[in-house]
């Protein structure tokens, strides 16, 4: 899995700082145009808007990426999210990792699944309560939601928050994972999920298996 990634960037809600060398161009241009009072009023207006973004960046971001992935998939979209919402980024990983072997870890998910275990996390985020928005990815394990993903609901106070799925899945929906997210974190608020099927790992091995069939039955 590798160690977690925590990687702090400017908030997606403060205005990016090409945002304000932009207005500042723009002042000065008007500058030359009209007259030096609206010039003047321009600049200034520039620079408050400037030392507004400075103290936003210097809060940190107000949104996180948290995702658990087993294939990869889910990575990619949760490292796009992280770029593209200039988002913190954390990885949720269990103490003991699941088995590299992919029926294996489907057995012991199962097994997990079915007395409701929560597994400990590795990490936890350190600071949960300063974040507004956060952005929780996760594939389909067994119809529901991966225990793991509810050992972090569980450990981390999501209440106020914004709280936005992004679920991969492989071609059978999203089963009871919603209603894992709400009974585990009752006081968020849970908005609509974004689904998509993206599960090559399973796809692969039926594969395979067609293709051993057919052969055993040449």
């Amino acid at each position: 899995m590798g160690e977690v990634k925590a990687m702090s960037r400017r908030a997606a809600l403060g205005a990016p700082a090409a945002l304000f060398l932009t207005a500042g161009a723009s002042a000065c241009a008007a500058q030359d145009q009209q007259p030096a009072a609206r010039g003047s009023r321009l600049a200034a207006r520039g620079s408050r808007l400037a030392a507004r973004g400075s103290r936003l960046a210097a809060r940190g971001s107000r949104t996180l990426v948290a995702y658990f992935t087993r294939s990869g998939n889910t990575r990619v979209i949760a490292a796009q999210l992280h770029r593209e919402l200039k988002a913190d980024l954390f990885e949720i990983l269990p103490v003991a990792s699941y088995p590299e072997d992919y029926e294996q870890t489907v057995e012991q998910a199962r097994r997990e699944r079915d007395v409701g275990a929560r597994p400990p996390l590795k990490v936890m985020v350190p600071n949960i309560g300063a974040y507004e928005t956060v952005f929780l990815c996760f594939p389909i394990w067994g119809e529901t939601a991966p225990p793991v993903v509810r050992s972090f609901l569980a450990a981390h106070d999501l209440s106020g928050k914004t709280v936005r799925p992004v679920i991969t899945h492989g071609g059978y929906g999203l089963g009871d994972s919603l209603a894992v997210l709400k009974s585990h974190a009752p006081n968020a608020n849970l908005m609509p999920a974004f689904s998509m099927e993206a599960d090559q790992e399973r796809r692969t091995m039926t594969q395979v298996r067609d293709w051993l069939g057919q052969i055993a039955r040449a």
